[in-house]
């Protein structure tokens, strides 16, 4: 949703109040998020993936051929200030390893698409094309934005390219930015509404009790995420706190737990060195969660402070523009 709101603020040139930005992509999520069955909407998933990655490309290929970046200083000689080393303080550093666990906290959807796929043995192979081909545009467009931008880096990095690449940029990705939101509505609702009716005669039903839950899971997801985009407008600390204080939650220790209840009693009869490495494995990804957990949320807590203290950041519920941040 504060993803929109920023695309919609760029492609309008703040048309509106980014509040009421924010309040249409929330319509826009609950209503197509309601379409209850994800083969229905699965091939919107195609769409948004063709759209973003055309859009950071795009913004990718013209950050290496501008003279410098839209943030840049305008006068004078620019060279990017990019460090392979940099010198942050522990606050900024876990931020920093927050976003990085954001951007792979997409794990807690894997059951519901396994578990909907026609044929679910295909399902490992289509997950490690999928981890594959992340990681690799991850690494590509992030070493060649910062390469060209350095601390000039907008957020999100969409908008480092100046005022007409930002404007195509939003434009491609729009679509695909409102696809991630219908997807991350749809998936949440789906967990509760299964949840809340498993057993009973509506699950399956047409009846009012079905609509009347399914509604209200949609709406009452939707509802929570529109409190946080709007409490917390600044694109980088919000994808910090939820990388620490959610990503992790969903993304480490569970999946640690998960394995030590599978494997811990046949393990515990025949240990082998296999299950031994595991074992630490698995301890290591569960402290290791809880530690970037706490610090995560701490550190972006105090990022997020510090950005409302900068003259004309943003606010709660603001109608600032919140397309042109660093």
């Amino acid at each position: 949703m504060l993803s929109i709101s920023i695309a919609l603020n760029a492609l309008s040139l703040h048309g509106a109040c980014t509040a009421v930005f924010v309040v249409v992509a929330a319509i826009i999520g609950f209503i197509f998020a309601s379409i209850q069955t994800l083969g229905r909407i699965s091939w919107l998933a195609w769409v948004g993936v063709v759209c973003i990655i055309t859009a950071i490309f795009t913004v990718t290929i013209a950050v290496g051929v501008q003279d410098r970046p839209s943030l840049a200083p305008k006068e004078g000689h620019w060279k990017s200030d990019y460090h392979l080393v940099g010198n942050p303080s522990f606050t900024e550093a876990i931020a920093a390893c927050s976003a990085l666990v954001f951007s792979y906290a997409g794990t807690p959807g894997f059951f519901s698409i396994a578990a909907e796929m026609r044929d679910p043995r295909h399902y490992t192979k289509a997950l490690v094309i999928c981890q594959t081909v992340v990681t690799i545009t991850y690494i590509v467009i992030g070493v060649v934005v910062y390469y060209f931008c350095g601390s000039f880096v907008a957020s999100p990095a969409l908008g480092s390219a100046g005022p007409l690449l930002k404007r195509i940029g939003y434009g491609l990705a729009l679509p695909g930015l409102s696809v991630s939101l219908i997807l991350l509505l749809h998936l949440p609702a789906k967990y509760l509404f299964i949840r809340i009716l498993r057993g009973s005669k509506h699950l399956s039903s047409n009846s009012v009790i079905h609509w009347v839950t399914w509604l209200s899971c949609t709406a009452g997801c939707g509802i929570v995420a529109y409190l946080i985009a709007s409490g917390i407008p600044v694109f980088g600390g919000l994808v910090s706190l939820i990388g620490a204080l959610l990503g992790t939650l969903l993304s480490f220790q569970p999946y640690g737990c998960m394995w030590l209840y599978d494997n811990w009693s046949a393990g515990k009869a025949n240990p082998t060195m296999r299950w031994r490495l595991m074992v630490a494995w698995c301890i290591f990804v569960i402290v290791s969660g809880t530690f970037l957990m706490i610090a995560g949320t701490y550190g972006s807590i105090v990022g997020i402070i510090d950005s409302y203290k900068e003259s004309g950041g943003a606010r709660p519920w603001s109608c600032a523009d919140n397309s042109n941040s660093t």
